[in-house]
């Protein structure tokens, strides 16, 4: 069983932006309850099914297979919910670790979170000082959350 172990904040400030180019993330979900959800985006030129378990704490079950980009680009047109998921990832490495930097668009512009992935929920890590509150069990900022009710209308 795949496990993703990771926590989320908000992010203050602009400093982060030198540190790393952005790519581009179209992405929506064919099922989005919380037990589990079912995701499909399109990352450069390449195109994943992402299936997640219920978040419990920090971790959760995650499977992700790569698809031809032209199904998932026909799911995201036909059959994903609204409204999709339109971001830019920035990937900056501090303190040893990965952080990702997600900045939202679309319903969700404002909204700009890094996570970073962990190997065990209680792993010791320092903090950029860009990084602001932490929001990792705050469902409102799950992706699949940010659907239902976008930030704009928080």
């Amino acid at each position: 069983m795949a496990q993703e172990i990771e926590r989320k904040f908000l992010v203050k400030g602009d400093s982060w932006r030198a540190l790393a180019k952005g790519t581009t993330y179209r992405q929506g979900y064919l099922n989005s309850v919380k037990e589990r959800t079912v995701r499909i985006r399109t990352v450069r030129d390449k195109a994943f099914l992402t299936i997640k378990g219920l978040t419990v704490g920090a971790t959760r079950t995650e499977y992700e297979y790569e698809i031809p980009m032209a199904d998932c680009n026909a799911m995201l047109d036909a059959l994903a919910e609204r409204p999709l998921i339109e971001k830019k990832r920035y990937k900056v490495g501090f303190g040893g670790l990965t952080w990702e930097i997600d900045e939202f668009f679309g319903e969700n512009a404002g909204l700009i979170v890094a996570e970073v992935e962990l190997k065990s929920e209680d792993q010791a890590f320092k903090k950029p000082d860009w990084i602001g509150d932490e929001v990792t069990g705050d469902p409102r900022y799950f992706n699949a959350n940010l659907i239902k009710h976008p930030y704009s209308k928080w």
